[in-house]
């Protein structure tokens, strides 16, 4: 009867267990303040760094624009070779607030050319010329073929002021010479900058004969 007894005695203890559990409701533990009232919550350092470096939304809607100080662009050119280009590029790139280079194809400058039109016929120019001695000028030349001919050739000049005094000592004689210059086809090179309205690029560009500058759209 002992061991029935201590059975009968288990059983019920384990059905009261159940039904204490099952019916128990523990009381919800209070949340411990982390600080006192009116204290400033801890923040991390690198937190702290965090909020900084990223900002507000605001304060990212008002920042400026970092290319807000380089409202002017400019294309800087021509440069005739790859060696001016770089030279150039070197001395600009600090300077600037966006560079970038580009290729074109040109026309080059190769002195002036001093002439008396095209007469109607070969017998006329050759005329021409037999007075412009009789005249005293010298060093002429008769074009007998290709798209100059029977033009008069008075001469080609590297520099504008003798070509233009060569024409006038033709013209005093009674002849209509003309000047113009020589120009032949050649790869030339630009700077586009995005720089400070008052920034004067010229400061800092010496020695590359024919440069010059024009505004542009922004890129």
């Amino acid at each position: 009867m002992i061991p029935r007894a201590i059975v009968l005695l288990l059983v019920a203890m384990n059905l009261g267990a159940f039904a204490w559990w099952t019916l128990h409701v523990g009381e919800r533990p209070v949340p411990v303040a982390t600080t006192e009232s009116g204290v400033a919550p801890l923040v991390l350092l690198s937190e702290s760094e965090n909020a900084h470096q990223q900002g507000s939304p605001e304060e990212l809607d008002a920042a400026p624009d970092p290319n807000s100080a380089t409202p002017r662009c400019q294309s800087i050119g021509p440069l005739a070779t790859p060696a001016d280009l770089r030279r150039a590029m070197n001395t600009l790139t600090p300077l600037v607030g966006r560079i970038q280079y580009r290729q074109a194809r040109g026309s080059e400058l190769h002195g002036y050319r001093v002439f008396v039109p095209a007469l109607e016929s070969r017998d006329a120019a050759l005329e021409a010329a037999r007075k412009l001695a009789a005249k005293d000028i010298k060093d002429y030349y008769v074009v007998t073929s290709g798209a100059q001919e029977n033009t008069i050739s008075l001469g080609l000049f590297r520099d504008l002021a003798n070509a233009e005094t060569r024409r006038d000592a033709v013209r005093a004689v009674g002849f209509d010479a003309h000047l113009e210059p020589r120009l032949d086809d050649a790869q030339q090179y630009w700077i586009d900058v995005a720089v400070a309205r008052d920034f004067d690029w010229s400061q800092h560009l010496t020695g590359y004969p024919g440069l010059a500058a024009k505004d542009i759209a922004c890129f």
